[in-house]
């Protein structure tokens, strides 16, 4: 009988360590599920900071006499902005702006005179904007940079000529080989109103073989450079660019002012970034490219509703939060 009992109780033991470890799994069960189901839950609600951005790709047009900047800006932008690419189209803006007429892909528009971009700018003068183009972004163009006119030669200078008098002289003369710019090329416009200035007859040069002429600034200076030239009439920053030797530079009195104007294209499709990418081109950094080579940043003016903006240098606000004044 005692036997029993014994053995009775030891099953009973058996029994209850069984029960409990059947328990104790059970727990450990339910929290490893609960454990995985929280984690889970996290996961699918946090944010992916991890996504891409949406990859944009711009159409830049602009005047062949920013090559160099632009590129090294463009480069600068597209690495701290990795979802960006830029395309740069790079020629005279005369150019630049028939291809836009003619229906190219664009975003931004870069010229090198007021001319071409007043030709595509439905609130620019009739006179000047006689087709009546509207291919320019409300409120998104603005005066960004300033250039001089140069007279650079070639590597040791083997006609002499250091200054524009010279260059009158030489002419008249006919001992004088001058390259220039198309009439369509805004620095040809600018040479063709320094001529005037000296009291010189272009055709007349022209005809005597005292003139040749290039389709764009940068062919121009491909003439001086390789000195089948004596001289020519670019901008003081492709002078920069290619090495040359400038001797002189023309005062506003002589062809006016050298401005540059940005714009966004009205049927860009990229409009917020391409607004963003002008506004880098305003900053500091950019400016100390621009002004490596002889470009002049501008300082953005506009008129507020009271009149407060006007006149003062705002390139530390955005042209494009201006333009909303």
């Amino acid at each position: 009988m005692k036997k029993f009992t014994a053995l009775l109780l030891s099953l009973c033991m058996l029994l209850c360590l069984f029960a409990g470890c059947q328990e104790e799994a059970a727990e450990s069960t339910d929290a490893t599920t609960a454990s995985t189901a929280e984690s889970t839950s996290a996961t699918t609600a946090a944010p992916d900071t991890t996504a891409a951005a949406e990859k944009v790709e711009l159409i830049v047009f602009a005047a062949a006499s920013m090559t160099e900047t632009l590129t090294t800006l463009g480069d600068q932008y597209m690495a701290e902005h990795e979802n960006v690419t830029i395309v740069f189209n790079f020629d005279s803006s005369g150019t630049l702006k028939t291809q836009i007429e003619e229906g190219a892909e664009c975003d931004i528009f870069i010229s090198a005179g007021q001319k071409q971009m007043n030709q595509l700018d439905i609130t620019a003068d009739a006179s000047v904007n006689t087709d009546g183009l509207d291919f320019i972004l409300e409120g998104s163009r603005f005066d960004i940079l300033e250039n001089k006119v140069a007279l650079a030669v070639p590597e040791g200078n083997p006609a002499n000529i250091n200054s524009y008098d010279d260059l009158k002289a030489g002419l008249e003369a006919g001992t004088v080989l001058l390259a220039m710019g198309n009439a369509d090329v805004p620095v040809g416009q600018y040479t063709q109103k320094i001529l005037t200035y000296f009291g010189l007859d272009e055709e007349t040069l022209a005809t005597a073989g005292c003139i040749t002429y290039g389709s764009n600034v940068k062919e121009v200076t491909t003439q001086v450079s390789e000195a089948v030239v004596d001289c020519g009439i670019i901008y003081q920053t492709d002078a920069a660019s290619a090495g040359l030797t400038v001797v002189d530079t023309a005062t506003a009195e002589m062809c006016g002012q050298v401005i540059y104007p940005a714009a966004v294209l009205k049927d860009s499709q990229n409009a917020e970034a391409a607004q963003d990418f002008l506004s880098y081109l305003t900053g500091d950094a950019a400016d100390a490219v621009f002004e490596a080579v002889g470009f002049t940043p501008i300082g953005y003016k506009t008129q507020s509703v009271n009149g407060d903006v006007e006149g003062r240098n705002c390139r530390s606000l955005s042209p494009f939060t201006l333009a909303q004044h």
